[in-house]
């Protein structure tokens, strides 16, 4: 495709394609923004406020403790943190320090923990003492998983409403307190970085295998940051300098939040305002009061604040950016904030191969709904036939979006024939399939993998589909995506009993997958079959299923 692009053509004045990132590593970008925005406010936690200027030195305190424990260049440290400061503490810090961050989720259940960290070969492992956290990291380190736990204390930023908090544990020399690593003194040299270096293993699945760490440079980054601010300076010119005072719910170890929330705002000397999780009344005290100005949730945020009684008195004036990604939005939920706020819910695609950065929908000028919007600045994307992904197919044909960027991953960690499959001609076949019109908008009309999007979380039906199965009673089982009001998609499972069998409850179920899949990942809805649909070759096929779900729907919604 030649320049100017599709959608290059549709950009408003102001905003253009090109973009150069920095060359600059992570550690250093934090060092530069906590110096430029020093007296300003970084991050306010459950009371507690963190200055730019603290943020910066608790960085350099963070990198020099685990210097002093002994950390190697290129070592492996896991973050299992959710939502607070020692997050971001740790996160530039282990890069500084000369580490890679892995990033788990305190939503995986204890197999997925123990694959994450086997696979990354992370032998550090940093968390928090909120109790089921604490209780399952010491699991991992009495079952020699891990070597050495680094527990920080929650109630160093106030008390935690709902969450029971341990004591940081003492006396056993592998649990090092968060606190001691402020001890250590600065080195005199720290050691050195360049933005092709390996910064974080994020992890990523899909609908055969186990999660694959998608590997994300420095650079990687570093370029997703650039392009978001570039194309928010070029629609915003006016107020795109000023720092935002940001709604910080969604969490910091998953791609989206930790490149557009935490990366993007500290360039901007922004406000971050941490939840440890999502509370409507919170949000709302958050806008009305603290008076933040961006926004950015998931349908399930969304859907809970519409329904608030009287929702509409609400004063939204302080808003000037607001948008909603994960999962599609429902058009009347959207439609009546967009009324409420007065401002565009901005959305769009992005994977964790992508630093999160792909498409996005305009702020002003061209607007459809059904549409991902366009690719952002950096970004060429092209539609590919599904049989040759070499074979670029022409505007409003239907076939794989395959893109390429400076935001695009190096790859899956020790998974190079993956890799290489997944890469072609330099672009990264996303195994999303869609069409392009004449103007540069991108519409999905299906994914080649079966992944699920339950409240903005990736929900990959084989990671289900292996724990069902490890019933006694299960013969054949298969897991689909269905429509969910508050969750945007929820899983379903099939089951073919084996014979005598009696069927179960879906909560019986649910008990039974407690321990080995997340709660995210729970089904919503059960269904027992005689037989489940095959393909000619005998294999399972879910399209017969999907099918069938997607007509109830539709009966129900004109019935």
């Amino acid at each position: 495709m030649s320049r100017p692009f599709a959608w290059e053509r549709t950009y408003p004045p102001g905003l253009t394609w090109d973009v150069s990132p920095p060359e600059m590593d992570l550690p250093a970008h934090a060092a530069a923004c906590a110096a430029a925005h020093a007296g300003r406010v970084f991050m306010e936690c459950r009371g507690t406020e963190i200055s730019y200027a603290e943020f910066g030195q608790k960085v350099a305190q963070t990198a020099a403790g685990l210097l002093a424990l002994g950390l190697k260049p290129g070592e492996k440290v896991a973050l299992y943190l959710p939502n607070t400061p020692y997050h971001p503490y740790s996160f530039f810090g282990v890069l500084k320090a000369g580490g890679v961050v892995v990033h788990l989720s305190p939503l995986d259940a204890p197999r997925e923990l123990v694959h994450k960290l086997s696979d990354s070969g992370a032998r550090v492992l940093i968390t928090t003492n909120i109790g089921p956290m604490l209780v399952g990291a010491e699991k991992l380190l009495a079952g020699g998983v891990v070597d050495r736990l680094i527990v920080g204390d929650e109630g160093a930023f106030g008390a935690v409403p709902g969450l029971p908090l341990m004591p940081v544990p003492e006396g056993n020399p592998a649990i090092v307190n968060f606190a001691s690593l402020w001890e250590a003194t600065l080195p005199a040299a720290w050691p050195k970085l360049v933005p092709t270096d390996l910064a974080v293993l994020q992890y990523t699945g899909g609908t055969t295998g186990l999660p694959k760490g998608a590997m994300h440079t420095h650079a990687t980054l570093m370029a997703a940051v650039t392009i978001y601010n570039h194309a928010y300076e070029g629609q915003n010119p006016d107020d795109a300098r000023e720092p935002h005072r940001v709604i910080t719910v969604l969490p910091l170890f998953h791609i989206y939040a930790l490149v557009v929330l935490l990366l993007w705002q500290i360039k901007r000397g922004s406000t971050l305002f941490l939840h440890l999780r999502f509370d409507a009344e919170a949000v709302l005290r958050d806008i009305e009061v603290k008076r933040a100005t961006y926004f950015p949730g998931v349908p399930t945020m969304w859907i809970a604040l519409n329904a608030i009684p009287g929702i509409e008195k609400r004063d939204f004036s302080s808003l000037k950016q607001v948008a909603s990604g994960g999962a599609p939005l429902p058009v009347e939920v959207a439609v009546r904030f967009e009324r409420l706020v007065g401002k565009r819910i901005g959305g769009g695609w992005g994977m964790t191969e992508t630093a999160a950065a792909g498409t996005g929908h305009l702020m002003h000028g061209l607007f459809r709904e059904e549409s991902v919007g366009l690719p952002l600045p950096g970004i060429e994307a092209q539609i590919v036939s599904l049989d040759d992904p070499a074979r670029i197919l022409p505007i409003g044909e239907t076939g794989e979006l395959r893109v390429k960027g400076p935001n695009i991953f190096k790859g899956y960690y020790n998974k190079p024939d993956e890799t290489a499959k997944d890469f072609v001609d330099g672009f990264f076949l996303t195994g999303d399939i869609g069409r392009m019109d004449e103007d540069g908008m991108l519409y999905l009309v299906d994914r080649k993998k079966d992944m699920i999007i339950c409240g903005g979380f990736n929900v990959y039906p084989r990671m289900i589909e292996d724990a069902v199965y490890e019933h006694p009673d299960v013969e054949e089982c298969s897991v689909i995506g269905i429509a969910d009001e508050y969750r945007g998609q929820a899983a379903k499972v099939f089951i073919k009993l084996k014979a005598s069998a009696t069927e179960f409850s879906l909560d019986e179920l649910r008990v039974f997958l407690a321990d080995k899949i997340g709660k995210h990942e729970m089904p919503s809805a059960l269904e027992f079959r005689d037989a489940l649909p095959k393909t000619p070759v005998g294999k399972l096929s879910k399209k017969e299923l999907v099918a069938e779900e997607v007509a109830k729907l539709k009966e129900t919604k004109h019935g």
